[in-house]
């Protein structure tokens, strides 16, 4: 049985997201558990007269190739990745996991240098992107496993996608824009600052965003959406964070991550488990050190953490700090491997300052502008 809210949320991500059009080159990509959003993608999008092609995933092929592969292995990159990275029109990503600790036994190491060895395609990704050559967005199908990560059951979760996503809106398009509006709004108020001081619990960061560019998501390289974001200038970080949720990255989760920066490098790191991996990671490439994204979460149907960046991210309310590789469009220059997001919940104590003024506090703007 079809479910007609994949019906509209296939033509979101067609339209909105993504703007596809006639001979659009269009990767789609997903578990086979995502079956029914990809046949709606894949429908529509044959409508639309572009071409498609699926790339179905298997979670035990990654983790055969991570148990077996050999060091010339994991640093192979396929011909055919490279030239899809290149020719490609527009890319969809369905996050749809099987079991979201597939990963958790495999060596760090190991994963550390697929990552390092992999950035020749991260980087002709960010290029492309940068320069809207490549259309790309990553978006969630409604599984098992991320519904008993969540703590909820499947319908619950599928019901938590689909009001964080406001699909029943009567014109969820028209909405997504609204929210671009607003969050346009506060960028112009944002593009003024140059010193950041972040204070929280255990938590005391200065940054500088000076002459970067701030970014508007409302639902285009991710869907849901709802966050406003920059690349911190590379050797400005100085203090410590502690982080409020669980980190996961890579099919792997770190608890109680802090952080302590000088002149811009994380040089200490410190977490309650998973520190071996926390460590490899940082220790990936020389930009996996230092921060490439600062992020206010502006997304108020997403109220609770749920072990899922795509969501825990856009959290109305959180800001949250990413080691590695920053954006091209924001000015950044830092370059890594690894891209890996940090989540800051400000609801109930925190406070951001701007040039010495306070423009944020327990999770929400107190600056004129706010609208």
């Amino acid at each position: 049985m079809i479910d007609n809210r994949y019906e509209v949320l296939a033509q979101i991500l067609l339209d909105h997201s993504l703007q596809i059009k006639k001979d659009d080159v269009f990767i789609i990509s997903g578990s086979p558990l995502a079956a029914p959003l990809m046949y709606e993608v894949y429908r529509f999008s044959l409508v639309r007269g572009a071409h498609p092609i699926t790339r179905i995933g298997l979670e035990y092929f990654s983790e055969l190739f991570y148990q077996h592969a050999q060091s010339h292995q994991l640093k192979f990159i396929s011909p055919m990745d490279k030239f899809e990275m290149k020719e490609a029109d527009a890319r969809l990503s369905i996050i749809s996991p099987e079991n979201t600790r597939y990963m958790t036994h495999i060596d760090p190491k190991k994963q550390a240098l697929r990552s390092k060895s992999m950035q020749p395609i991260h980087d002709l990704f960010l290029k492309r992107a940068a320069a809207k050559d490549l259309r790309w967005c990553v978006t969630q199908f409604p599984t098992n496993a991320s519904a008993q990560d969540a703590g909820m059951s499947l319908y619950d979760y599928e019901r938590f996608i689909f009001d964080a996503a406001h699909i029943e809106e009567e014109n969820p398009i028209q909405f997504w824009q609204s929210i671009g509006d607003r969050q346009e709004k506060l960028i112009d108020l944002l593009s003024k600052i140059d010193q950041v001081h972040i204070v929280a619990k255990d938590t005391d960061l200065r940054l500088s965003v000076n002459k970067r560019k701030w970014i508007n998501c409302f639902g285009r390289e991710n869907f849901p959406d709802g966050e406003i974001f920059t690349g911190p200038v590379e050797d400005s970080a100085e203090g410590h964070v502690r982080f409020s949720f669980p980190s996961v990255y890579g099919g792997r989760k770190v608890d109680d991550v802090k952080l302590f920066f000088g002149k811009g490098k994380v040089v200490r790191a410190e977490s309650s488990s998973g520190h071996e991996y926390l460590e490899s990671m940082l220790d990936a490439d020389e930009g996996a050190r230092r921060l490439g994204e600062f992020a206010f979460g502006m997304n108020a149907g997403i109220t609770q953490f749920t072990k899922n960046t795509l969501f825990d991210e856009k959290i109305g309310g959180t800001i949250h700090l990413a080691v590695g590789s920053g954006y091209p469009e924001t000015g950044s220059v830092n370059q890594s491997a690894i891209h890996w997001d940090m989540v800051l919940d400000l609801r109930k104590q925190g406070e951001i300052f701007a040039d010495d003024e306070c423009i944020f506090k327990n999770g929400s703007f107190v600056v004129e502008g706010d609208l």
